[in-house]
Protein backbone atom coordinates (compact mmCIF):
# COMPACT_ATOMS: atom_id res chain seq x y z
CA UNK A 1 0.00 0.00 0.00
CA UNK A 2 1.04 3.72 -0.96
CA UNK A 3 0.09 6.35 0.88
CA UNK A 4 0.92 9.48 -0.32
CA UNK A 5 0.09 11.53 3.14
CA UNK A 6 0.65 9.45 6.12
CA UNK A 7 -1.01 11.52 8.37
CA UNK A 8 -4.63 10.49 8.43
CA UNK A 9 -5.71 11.51 11.84
CA UNK A 10 -5.20 13.94 14.22
CA UNK A 11 -6.93 15.21 17.92
CA UNK A 12 -6.40 18.70 19.38
CA UNK A 13 -7.27 17.85 23.44
CA UNK A 14 -9.23 21.19 24.75
CA UNK A 15 -10.18 21.84 28.25
CA UNK A 16 -13.44 24.12 27.26
CA UNK A 17 -14.75 22.52 24.10
CA UNK A 18 -17.23 25.25 23.28
CA UNK A 19 -14.39 27.96 23.72
CA UNK A 20 -12.13 25.92 21.26
CA UNK A 21 -15.03 25.41 18.85
CA UNK A 22 -15.64 29.09 19.01
CA UNK A 23 -11.64 29.88 18.12
CA UNK A 24 -11.16 26.87 15.37
CA UNK A 25 -14.49 27.95 13.59
CA UNK A 26 -13.69 31.59 13.60
CA UNK A 27 -9.84 31.45 12.67
CA UNK A 28 -10.20 29.19 10.08
CA UNK A 29 -13.87 30.03 8.75
CA UNK A 30 -15.21 26.62 9.21
CA UNK A 31 -17.86 24.39 11.17
CA UNK A 32 -16.81 21.78 13.45
CA UNK A 33 -19.74 19.22 13.67
CA UNK A 34 -20.40 16.79 16.96
CA UNK A 35 -18.77 13.01 16.18
CA UNK A 36 -20.69 10.22 17.92
CA UNK A 37 -18.41 8.43 20.23
CA UNK A 38 -18.26 4.93 19.53
CA UNK A 39 -19.53 2.47 22.53
CA UNK A 40 -15.89 1.58 24.08
CA UNK A 41 -15.41 -1.42 27.00
CA UNK A 42 -13.92 0.95 29.33
CA UNK A 43 -16.84 3.13 29.16
CA UNK A 44 -15.36 6.39 29.39
CA UNK A 45 -18.58 8.50 28.68
CA UNK A 46 -16.78 11.84 29.19
CA UNK A 47 -15.09 12.37 25.93
CA UNK A 48 -16.51 14.50 23.82
CA UNK A 49 -15.49 15.12 20.07
CA UNK A 50 -16.09 18.23 17.96
CA UNK A 51 -14.69 17.04 13.81
CA UNK A 52 -13.35 19.50 11.49
CA UNK A 53 -14.62 18.83 8.14
CA UNK A 54 -13.50 15.59 6.73
CA UNK A 55 -13.84 13.43 3.48
CA UNK A 56 -13.26 9.38 4.36
CA UNK A 57 -11.15 9.16 1.12
CA UNK A 58 -8.83 10.98 -1.00
CA UNK A 59 -5.44 13.01 0.52
CA UNK A 60 -5.31 15.15 3.70
CA UNK A 61 -5.59 14.45 7.57
CA UNK A 62 -9.11 14.57 9.31
CA UNK A 63 -9.28 15.00 13.19
CA UNK A 64 -11.21 16.37 15.86
CA UNK A 65 -11.08 18.87 18.90
CA UNK A 66 -11.51 16.29 22.23
CA UNK A 67 -12.55 17.09 25.79
CA UNK A 68 -11.36 14.29 27.70
CA UNK A 69 -10.50 14.01 31.59
CA UNK A 70 -7.33 12.96 31.90
CA UNK A 71 -5.58 14.70 29.34
CA UNK A 72 -5.07 18.65 29.52
CA UNK A 73 -4.31 21.07 26.76
CA UNK A 74 -1.11 22.23 26.17
CA UNK A 75 2.02 20.81 26.05
CA UNK A 76 1.64 17.61 24.17
CA UNK A 77 -2.00 17.95 23.33
CA UNK A 78 -2.11 17.13 19.80
CA UNK A 79 -2.29 13.30 18.74
CA UNK A 80 -1.26 12.60 15.37
CA UNK A 81 -2.31 9.34 13.68
CA UNK A 82 -0.80 7.35 10.96
CA UNK A 83 -2.55 5.57 8.61
CA UNK A 84 -2.16 1.91 8.08
CA UNK A 85 -3.38 -1.51 6.74
CA UNK A 86 -3.34 -2.91 9.84
CA UNK A 87 -2.05 -0.98 12.86
CA UNK A 88 -1.19 -4.66 14.59
CA UNK A 89 2.14 -4.62 12.19
CA UNK A 90 2.95 -1.35 13.67
CA UNK A 91 2.23 -1.64 16.88
CA UNK A 92 4.94 -5.06 16.57
CA UNK A 93 7.73 -2.80 15.64
CA UNK A 94 6.99 -0.04 18.55
CA UNK A 95 9.25 -1.89 21.51
CA UNK A 96 11.74 -2.84 19.11
CA UNK A 97 12.23 0.71 18.04
CA UNK A 98 12.51 1.96 21.11
CA UNK A 99 9.02 3.05 21.99
CA UNK A 100 6.30 2.05 24.47
CA UNK A 101 2.49 0.74 23.41
CA UNK A 102 -0.12 2.58 25.56
CA UNK A 103 -3.05 1.53 24.01
CA UNK A 104 -3.02 -1.95 22.24
CA UNK A 105 -5.01 -2.16 18.83
CA UNK A 106 -8.38 -1.75 20.02
CA UNK A 107 -11.68 -1.25 17.73
CA UNK A 108 -13.43 1.56 16.97
CA UNK A 109 -16.17 -0.11 15.19
CA UNK A 110 -17.41 1.03 11.84
CA UNK A 111 -14.08 4.09 12.23
CA UNK A 112 -11.71 0.81 12.07
CA UNK A 113 -8.80 0.31 14.79
CA UNK A 114 -6.40 2.28 17.05
CA UNK A 115 -2.97 2.11 18.48
CA UNK A 116 -1.59 4.75 20.97
CA UNK A 117 1.68 4.77 21.63
CA UNK A 118 4.74 6.97 22.81
CA UNK A 119 7.62 7.45 20.72
CA UNK A 120 11.65 7.42 22.02
CA UNK A 121 11.19 11.19 23.03
CA UNK A 122 7.94 10.71 25.07
CA UNK A 123 5.72 12.11 22.27
CA UNK A 124 2.52 9.95 21.89
CA UNK A 125 1.17 9.22 18.32
CA UNK A 126 -1.28 6.77 17.10
CA UNK A 127 -1.77 4.68 13.92
CA UNK A 128 -4.72 3.78 12.82
CA UNK A 129 -6.79 1.19 10.12
CA UNK A 130 -9.55 -0.32 8.54
CA UNK A 131 -8.75 -3.58 9.54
Amino acid sequence: MKIKNPVVWFEIYVDDLERAKKFYQKVLNIQLSELPMPEVPDGDDDMKMLAFPMEMEGEGAAGALVKTKGIKAGGNSTLIYFGSEDCSIEESRIANAGGKVVQSKQSLGEYGFMVLANDTEGNAFGIHSQS
